[in-house]
């Protein structure tokens, strides 16, 4: 198998291939965690009932519907990116950035918002599976781990964006209902000021080449070479080409049934089992509740009766220790490997999520029926709030769209994303939808005890099923 290394590879070309592909990542946090800070605004805005389930009224669906259009995104993404390619798959994402942001910030109807905020999660959902899997692919094995963890970076640098954002929005106009720039409520200018970066990465999209294992798959080999020779050298380029070549079924090009059991085989409902890994990691990611502190951290830390203002401010503080994470995860993931990290991330995650139940339990509730903590458990709650975060971005948060990928074959790469993206997403729809009721009428305690279960199972799901892929060439993954 012959070895792309970083010392023969065109590291200037690559990191600039990383960095714009990233911006799909800083789109994917920032549009992820716009909502933030808005859902005062929303409410106000369309009549929207906390707490409530409706499609019509409900401010938990209202919040959620971005991930409708994101598991819808990333499954067509999976298969566009088979067809049409990644890069042209990202610039359709991109498009669809730029329109959901503005339409997000100008809608005045119920109707005309959650079409746009779908319309921003099929981007999101595009951009978490595709940016991913073309690094992977222009990467040299022995830092691919390092190339794709940038990704998580960007995600959590975009979630910043907007909590900093948010933050100063509402500072600066008094609150985040008030009117603010050309008479504009401040919580719309929270999902306008998206619409740069978006723009951004639609024409620097245009910069960057085409995956060559996706040339390959559709027999453009001229084409492919090129490309391999800019990021490798021609010593490398020719036979990296033939290794690809050799992993693609010569009887067809890539399709949805690629990811089911070849005939003859055990399997679970008929599809490969690393289909079925690639799916455990992807929910697993969010049944541990990790997205309730990312999309209703605001909300959360009123909750545990922090101010609207400090609730922002540690909301900023998480996104900062989180991109202090991912650089931990940059220096090691290709030195200690994939699986030592999502172990050490299950431990630590059940850990401090429990740590976080035991203030939740011990706190009290005011005539309203909201949970109050006194001056020591709030502190206890937010500093394993924030240890819970820095193990998640250790671990679960890069690792996974590392692994999903890399892990896969190239014959069925964009296939098995579809399916794993999919169903990532979807897990992730049911945590954030069922998040705003769980808290009513369970209670904080009560809710993050399920998710620290869930951690612990993930614990010995990675100990059975996770191979490790540190340094192997994306054409010795097997399926």
């Amino acid at each position: 198998m012959t070895e792309a290394s970083p010392a023969r590879a065109n590291m200037g070309f690559i990191g600039a291939i990383v960095a714009v592909a990233t911006i799909g990542g800083f789109l994917f946090g920032y549009d992820s965690g716009a909502v933030n800070g808005t859902q005062d605004g929303l409410a106000k805005a369309f009549g929207l009932v906390p707490g409530s389930f409706s499609p019509s009224n409900g401010l938990g669906f209202t919040v959620a519907s971005l991930l409708i259009g994101c598991f819808i995104g990333a499954f067509f993404a999976g298969r566009l990116a088979d067809l049409m390619g990644r890069r042209n798959t990202m610039m359709l994402a991109a498009l669809l950035f730029l329109i959901g942001a503005i339409l997000q910030g100008v809608a005045h109807s119920h109707g005309l918002f959650l079409s746009a905020r779908i319309m921003g999660g099929m981007a999101v959902g595009a951009a978490s599976v595709l940016s991913p899997a073309y690094i992977s692919e222009v990467a040299p094995a022995s830092i691919r781990g390092r190339m794709t963890t940038v990704q998580q970076i960007m995600i959590i640098t975009g979630l910043t964006a907007a909590f900093l954002v948010n933050y100063f929005l509402a500072a600066s106009a008094g609150q985040s209902t008030a009117a603010f720039w050309a008479g504009i409520e401040a919580w719309r200018w929270m999902y306008l000021m998206q619409a740069l970066p978006a723009a951004i990465f639609l024409i620097a999209l245009l910069l960057i080449p085409e995956s060559p294992r996706y040339l390959v798959s559709k027999g453009r080999n001229a084409a492919a070479l090129a490309v391999l020779t800019r990021l490798f050298g021609s010593e490398v380029a020719d036979a990296k080409l033939g290794e690809i070549r050799a992993t693609f079924n010569e009887d067809h090009r890539p399709r949805l049934s690629d990811v089911a059991a070849p005939a003859g085989t055990r399997s679970l409902l008929g599809m490969r089992p690393i289909v079925w890994v690639g799916i455990m990691l992807a929910v697993f990611q969010q049944l541990v509740g990790i997205n309730v502190i990312f999309y209703y951290g605001a909300t959360l830390w009123q909750l545990a009766g922090f101010s609207e203002s400090d609730s922002l401010l540690i909301n900023i503080v998480s996104g900062a220790v989180s991109i202090a994470a991912c650089f931990v995860t940059i220096a090691v993931i290709d030195k200690i490997g994939r699986k030592p990290l999502l172990l050490i991330g299950s431990a630590g995650m059940a850990a401090t999520l429990f740590v976080m139940v035991y203030a939740f339990s011990h706190g009290s509730l005011d005539p309203a029926g909201n949970l109050v903590l006194s001056k020591d458990l709030g502190m206890i709650a937010v500093v394993a709030a924030n240890l819970y975060v820095i193990f998640f971005n250790v671990s679960w948060g890069p690792v996974m769209w590392v692994m999903l990928g890399e892990m896969f074959p190239n014959q069925i790469r964009g296939s098995a994303l579809a399916v794993a993206g999919f169903f990532q997403w979807f897990a992730n729809f049911v945590v954030s939808f069922t998040f705003p009721g769980m808290a009513k009428n369970l209670g904080l305690a009560a809710s993050y005890t399920f998710y620290g279960v869930c951690a612990v199972i993930s614990f010995f799901l990675v100990q059975k099923f996770i191979r490790e892929t540190k340094g192997k060439e994306l054409e010795e993954m097997v399926g």
